[in-house]
């Protein structure tokens, strides 16, 4: 049996995954749950109530997502599985030449440098279009009514809201980002929590959006105004890159897990690196070793580390790159790759296999469609640049790009960067158990992996498998852990060579959501580390 008994279950004691049959929505931020539901109890299906939710975030968690982010979705819909690659592609002026005549040695985190074209909008539009019930417009019209009428702010995104201003204060020069200070700290300061904030601007593009189902955004007026922006401020980004910006519907890659089938995004996400992790693991009988046990942690460890070595050397956008998809899912290529580890922490470098801020919310309803969706303006607000009079905060996608001219991932004009943000999805036998993520940069295929071993291997109910202690690796033998992590599992990961530190900021360990289908009723969670509601109906 999948799930087990929330009652034996030694995480998540103080509460429960919720039960529901027509449909569920769980995200972290409970006021864009409640917009989700609200648009399914209208009579909308899972992806309507997945797009409105996604557009609530971008109003009331604007600390990691925005009408400026990138996105990707997971759908199941007509009894298949669909991916969708809304991520945007480098402005046509954006090269080596012009990173090298600003002396960049990587690329900056600010600015306009790391602007990519935007995607998020063009995921709504073709998910309502393909297997949307409700009007488009419809569906922003929660999100609009937030941003107008205000909505109180919750604890964790004033934090992180407060965190931003600290650093912007110091960092941000130039007018490039004045929007930002004027549409996020327009008294000199943040939000505490509780306070109402309304987004007037960022409202009226919304409702500009909706009314036009994105054109405005990618071919109109909106486009025109983020190009003459970009341009009258050292920026690249023009209305031919908008323009020519298009969603891409993909096939999903997946690879089996003990008999589950665990699905992703394929390259330019680096979704694949949770699969070659959990290939890795499948040669080791977890279950037996126990859900805290030294061995099992430093196992999973380990395997992070050699999927997150070969995802750094070969993943980038597969229409401008030659990235080995199939060879580094191949389980004999895994299996070389499980060799290499011994009882000690390591430093794996690439193998050679075989050629041929962010928001997540999960939604389904009662007549079988699930959508496992994700957006990110990437770190925090993103590049810092906010579009004066229409709320958009510009995302910062491109930081992931490399200037190395021989690397995969090197920046292209009109090319697509290695990408963070990944929805998960899980199967058996062809059939959909659900949707699953969890949000935080390289962060995110580190708790795919253990959502899975606690899903699988431990039997964990969903608000068990989110809420249980987590590691994150983060380069070399450094790994950091919860404080609730029990002692034995440090002193023995430190006795094995790692370098374990406590993070007691648990945001660093990803924050994430869960809908499984368990028989004929749903059960969803939303885990602690976050502001987030799991809801059902």
């Amino acid at each position: 049996m999948l799930l087990s008994d929330p009652s034996t279950s030694p995480y998540g004691l103080s509460r429960s995954p919720v039960y529901g049959r027509r449909g569920a929505v769980a995200t972290s931020q409970p006021l864009a749950a409640q917009a989700g539901m609200a648009i399914m109890q209208q009579g909308g299906n899972a992806i309507d109530a997945a797009i409105a939710t996604a557009a609530a975030l971008t109003v009331v968690e604007p600390t990691s997502n925005g009408i400026g982010s990138d996105g990707f979705a997971l759908v199941w819909a007509d009894g298949a599985l669909h991916g969708l690659n809304a991520s945007g592609r480098a402005p046509a002026g954006l090269d080596l030449a012009w990173c090298a005549s600003r002396s960049f040695q990587t690329m900056p985190s600010r600015g306009w440098a790391p602007v990519t074209v935007p995607g998020a909008v063009s995921q709504w539009v073709a998910l309502s279009e393909r297997f949307g019930r409700l009007p488009f417009d419809v569906l922003l019209a929660p999100a609009i009514a937030l941003a107008e009428g205000g909505f109180a702010v919750s604890p964790i995104v004033s934090r992180f809201w407060g965190y931003a201003h600290e650093e912007y204060q110091r960092t941000l020069r130039g007018p490039e980002f004045d929007g930002w200070f004027a549409t996020f700290a327009r008294s000199g300061r943040t939000p505490v929590p509780g306070e109402i904030v309304r987004f007037l601007d960022h409202a009226r593009t919304l409702r500009a959006i909706g009314a036009s189902r994105g054109e405005v955004f990618y071919e109109g007026s909106i486009a025109s105004g983020m190009a003459e922006f970009a341009a009258a401020t050292g920026g690249v980004l023009s209305v031919d890159d908008l323009a020519a910006h298009r969603p891409e519907w993909v096939e999903p890659i997946g690879t089996t897990y003990r008999g589950f089938e665990v699905w992703e995004i394929p390259p330019n996400g680096q979704g694949i690196t949770a699969l070659m992790a959990l290939n890795v693991l499948e040669g080791y009988e977890l279950r037996n070793l126990g859900r805290d046990s030294v061995d099992g942690w430093h196992l999973q460890i380990e395997a992070i580390k050699l999927a997150f070595a070969d995802a750094f050397a070969h993943v980038a956008d597969p229409l401008r790159a030659d990235v080995p998809t199939r060879g580094l899912l191949d389980k004999s290529y895994a299996g070389i790759r499980r060799a290499l580890i011994g009882d000690w922490a390591s430093v794996p470098p690439p193998g050679n296999p075989p050629r041929g801020g962010t928001v997540y919310l999960c939604t389904a309803d009662g007549d079988g469609n699930m959508v496992s969706l994700i957006q990110s303006n990437y770190q925090g607000f993103g590049s810092g640049i906010v579009v004066p009079g229409t709320g958009i905060a510009l995302q910062n996608r491109g930081h992931s790009f490399s200037l190395d001219p021989a690397h995969p991932n090197v920046v292209e004009p009109g090319k697509r960067p290695y990408h963070t943000i990944i929805p998960g999805f899980l199967g058996r036998d062809g059939l959909p158990i659900g949707p699953f993520g969890v949000m935080g940069g390289f962060m995110q295929p580190q708790g795919h992996v253990q959502v899975v071993v606690n899903t699988v291997d431990h039997l964990l109910h969903p608000q068990a498998a989110l809420d249980a202690p987590r590691w994150c690796w983060e380069v070399g033998r450094r790994v950091q852990v919860e404080p609730r992590t029990p002692q034995h599992v440090v002193d023995g990961l430190r006795a094995r060579g790692h370098q374990v530190t406590i993070q007691p900021e648990l945001s660093a360990f990803g924050r994430g959501q869960i809908i499984w289908r368990n028989g004929e009723s749903l059960v969803a969670a939303s885990e602690s580390r976050a502001d987030g509601q799991a809801l059902v109906w």
